[in-house]
Formats: structure tokens, sequence, C-alpha cells
């Protein structure tokens, strides 16, 4: 069934089922619309259903009723299976009335189907017929002329085809009391002490496109501890231990590797933390700008207008280059930015000085 624009669902909603299984930077672009639905239906229960290890992020959220996690289950085919319909049961039985898919994968579909929840919505999906046929409503926003900056839009368009809306599309995200003390006692034990008294990096990415070279980080960190004597603390997740290692090896500043040391959720208070998070288009940023961090964020061939956390507290590092962004991933294939590769130290150098400036910080060493 098509809807456009009209609101057809009972308010006697008691029971909803969030559907998001993207990446960390869409679960963190998403809490405006998780927001949008509690305020919306203030008598429900509202559950997310994630991907593995992500629900760390939004276990404090207000709005949030209860997380589901995907596993990856090991063994067999015949015991993945048994482990995929044992989980499927049990999201069967919280009887949910009315289930979003903000997402248009198969994974997101199959389970919201098999909850049988008598309202399934999901945006209409022109090149896969048979996913539509897994829900019970299906939307199909109109195209606006306007622009509209961030990518909290992509899954409140979904939403909002049912008057369910939010003036505030600024994602957060809540940290406990006590993830906030082990953060602090972490960074004691690395020696700062004091809140806001280092700057958080993340020079990482999943994809290889997105990234700055090392060297130059490396001159960038140096050049920060050298003139402003304020130590670096690079973030990233197990898999980049050792190229966060490598990064602090080479460099002659005060740099501290906590990559891989944190869950999500964990990382969300060391971010808090930190005083200025700079990094490239990745999940560490969207993060630390949910949080209430300043971030400055590199971007290539990803459109910054899309992606860029909002506000004056945030700004874009852009090579200056006509094919900029390409929405590429790699030039002719190959899996590396040319826009990154040439992107200066001095344009970093510049962006960090301006924040720095604006914060009473100035240069005490002759840089």
């Amino acid at each position: 069934m098509f809807i456009k624009g009209n609101n057809l669902i009972s308010k006697d909603i008691r029971n909803i089922l969030l559907i998001q299984l993207g990446d960390i930077g869409d679960v963190v672009w998403a809490t405006p619309t998780f927001r949008a639905v509690k305020e919306a239906y203030p008598q429900a229960k509202v559950s997310v259903l994630l991907r593995e290890n992500f629900g760390s992020l939004l276990e404090k959220d207000p709005h949030i009723h209860s997380i589901f996690e995907v596993k990856r289950y090991r063994g067999n085919f015949v015991e993945k299976m048994k482990g995929q319909i044992r989980f499927l049961r049990a999201l069967r039985q919280e009887r949910f009335d009315l289930v979003f898919d903000l997402r248009l994968d198969d994974r997101g579909a199959f389970a919201a189907f098999f909850t049988s929840a008598p309202i399934r919505v999901s945006i209409i999906h022109n090149n896969i017929p048979w996913r539509n046929l897994l829900f019970t409503h299906l939307v199909d926003p109109s195209p606006t002329n306007e622009r509209v900056y961030g990518a909290a839009e992509q899954t409140l368009k979904i939403v909002r085809e049912f008057n369910i809306d939010s003036k505030n599309t600024i994602p957060k995200l809540w940290v406990g009391a006590k993830t906030i003390e082990r953060m602090r006692y972490l960074l004691n034990k690395k020696g700062i002490s004091g809140i806001k008294d280092c700057v958080s990096i993340n020079p990482f990415s999943r994809w290889r496109y997105k990234e700055w070279d090392y060297q130059k980080w490396i001159q960038s960190i140096d050049w920060l501890w050298k003139n402003y004597r304020i130590p670096a603390v690079i973030v990233g997740s197990a898999e980049e231990i050792e190229k966060a290692e490598y990064i602090k090896r080479q460099s002659c500043g005060q740099i501290f590797n906590l990559a891989g040391r944190t869950t999500l959720g964990e990382l969300a208070g060391l971010l808090s933390l930190s005083w200025l998070h700079i990094g490239v288009d990745s999940a560490a940023t969207h993060i630390a700008a949910a949080v209430g961090t300043p971030t400055i964020t590199i971007y290539g061939p990803s459109d910054w207008l899309d992606w860029a956390p909002l506000g004056k507290a945030h700004s874009v590092i852009t090579p200056d280059r006509d094919c900029a962004p390409c929405h590429q991933k790699g030039c002719d294939g190959s899996g590396i930015s040319k826009c990154l590769e040439t992107l200066s130290v001095d344009s970093v150098k510049s962006a960090v000085r301006v924040f720095l400036e604006k914060n009473g910080i100035v240069i005490n060493r002759g840089g």
C-alpha cells in the first residue's frame, strides 16, 4: 500500500521497532528519527534493531526502550540458520504493533516481515519488487528542490510520511556517568589529567579512499605538540591498532594510542572528553559531534554537504579540485583518491589554528 503524506497509523500504538542496519554513522544520523517517533508516540515502547556491537552507542538514549542486535552466528550452515531462527522467534515474541525499516537492504526487510507486526513500513524499492511484498505500507517521498544538509533526512523522510517529524535534525548521543568515569580513568593512566586537555584524532576509515596520508597526520600531530603542547589521542577500531602504533612510533609529538581499547559507547564517552576531534569522514566524527565535541573533518570524494556535522562548532576541509566531491571509491578504480593525496598539511594546520585562536589558545613556540 502506498501512502503520500497521510497519517494512516492509529495513535493507539504501544510497541514500535525501528530497524537501522547501516554503518555506525547511519545509526548516529538516525537518532533524530528515533527521537521523533518517541515524541509522536510518547505512550509507546520504542525499540531499535542494529548491527552487532552497535547497541552500546544508544544504551543511555532516553527515547529508546530496548536494543536488539543482529548477531553473527558461528558454526556450519545449519548452526547459523538455527541461531537466526531463534533470534527471529525472539523478535516475533515482542509483538510489535509497528515496524519501520529505515534502509533498503534485505536483512532489514526480512526482519521486519518475521516480526509479523500488523503495520510494517519501508521506502519503496523500484529495482527489487519482491522486497516491497514484505511490507504492509510503502512510502515514496516526494523529491525536494531545497538542499537539505546532513544525513538525518535519509530516515526522517520515511517517518515524515506519517506526520512524524522533528524540527531538530542534529544527532545526539547520551553517555552515562559511569562510562565517563571509566574514560577519565583511562586518560589519567595515560597522563592526561584534565578534562578537555587533549585532541582526539581518527585518521582511519573502513574505506581507504577516504583516508589522508599517514605521514601528513604525523606532521600535523608533531606541529600540534611543538607549538601548542596539546597531546593527541588516536582512536579507532581493533583492526586499526597497528596503524595507530605506526603513527605513534613515527611521531615526535605526544600521542596516546587508544584504538581498539573501547566499546562504541565508551568511545562516545572518550570523545566527549576531547577538546576537539580531528579526523576523516568516518564513524568517530559523527560520534564526536553527537556528544557535543567540536570537529574538523577532512572530506574528499564523499560530499560533506550530506555527511558533515551540523552547526558552527564544526568545520570541514575539502580539496581545491573541481572533481571533488566525485562520489567515487577512488580515482580510476584504484581505491585511492588523488584529491586527498594532494591535500596539504597547511590546510589542516590552518583549520586547527583558527579553532584554537577562537578558544583563546595562541601559538607559543614560534610555529
